[in-house]
């Protein structure tokens, strides 16, 4: 399929080669961060977009910005990255993540010798650096949940919350996988689940089985509205970390619910900067509480609909 970009406020001949790619993108980064008061050094973010640069003219990229003590200071930066290359290898190499014994430095080599791989992204933090790598796999041949626990580098957790997942509706295939090599967890990401998993009762449900903090109603009315869940497993502990529900939205002002003062600017940023006004935003439980994270795609690209799962009306005609 013949892949149709959408740049924002950028023209495609910025993008014509990995140079140019890499200023035009950075000249985004930094004027983001300037709108959420976030510093943005070069000497931290242009090392990570050279050593990905020869794929970013033809990348989707999108930006994120999430709320909590942890997360409130940085701007996070997402781009894939072709299936040729081994993003993992690339970022040991370059010095951007450490050489580990963990078994997290070798889950992405294991996938690969057991899955079919459509391509992969990059998830950065201009402040807190690579923090994850993406796995997509083909949405012709999603991989069953249990496949995909048998791998011998895989967290524990995943093996251990099937019976959870099918008790819950939340489906035995999974599209998407999230490498967080800084907290040494994954997330898994379903395909869509039916409408049932959205309501009240089921959120609630969901989360009081997962040992999760029980859910304010802001969190309720959004995961109302939700087109897919995801969670996050991890090495250290059988149970879940983390259940998220996740909204595309034109307008995240218009959802109904409390937007945080930092995300607030962060859209209105958008919606008078760019042209392409798609966001997804979610809504994640912790055993401790609930954080919000919005993510805005400054270059779409046909192929978000496989990597997300998603059929044409889930944006066309989001909430």
């Amino acid at each position: 399929m013949e892949r149709q970009h959408q740049d924002t406020t950028i023209s495609e001949a910025a993008w014509a080669g990995p140079e140019d790619a890499v200023r035009g993108l950075y000249a985004a980064i930094e004027e983001s961060a300037r709108t959420l008061e976030v510093p943005c050094e070069p000497d931290k973010v242009l090392p990570l977009l050279n050593a990905y640069g020869d794929g970013l003219a033809e990348a989707v990229v999108a930006f994120r910005v999430a709320t909590g003590e942890r997360r409130a200071g940085d701007l996070d930066t997402r781009f894939t990255v072709p299936r040729e290359v081994d993003p993992y290898q690339r970022a040991v190499e370059k010095g951007l993540l450490p050489r580990t014994g963990h078994p997290v430095g070798e889950l992405l080599g294991d996938i690969r010798a057991h899955c079919p791989v459509d391509s992969y992204g990059i998830d950065f933090g201009i402040v807190g650096g690579l923090k994850k790598i993406w796995i997509v796999l083909p949405r012709t041949d999603l991989q069953s949940v249990a496949k995909l626990a048998g791998i011998p580098s895989m967290p524990r957790g995943l093996g251990a919350s099937i019976d959870f997942f099918q008790r819950h509706g939340l489906g035995d295939t999974a599209g998407l996988l999230g490498i967080d090599y800084r907290n040494k967890t994954v997330n898994i990401y379903f395909g869509e689940q039916p409408a049932e998993c959205f309501e009240p009762e089921a959120i609630r449900s969901m989360l009081a089985e997962a040992g999760q903090a029980a859910p304010t109603e802001r969190m309720i009315a959004l995961g109302r509205k939700a087109f897919g869940i995801y969670v996050t497993v991890s090495w250290d502990a059988p149970r879940l970390e983390r259940i998220c529900f996740a909204v595309a939205t034109a307008n995240p002002l218009e959802l109904g619910v409390p937007i945080d003062p930092r995300i607030e600017r962060f859209v209105e940023h958008v919606r008078a900067s760019q042209t392409n006004r798609k966001f997804v935003y979610a809504v994640a439980s912790q055993p401790d509480g609930e954080y919000y994270k919005l993510q805005s795609y400054y270059r779409w690209a046909d192929e978000v609909m496989d990597i997300m799962q998603l059929s044409d009306a889930a944006i066309e005609d989001p909430v």
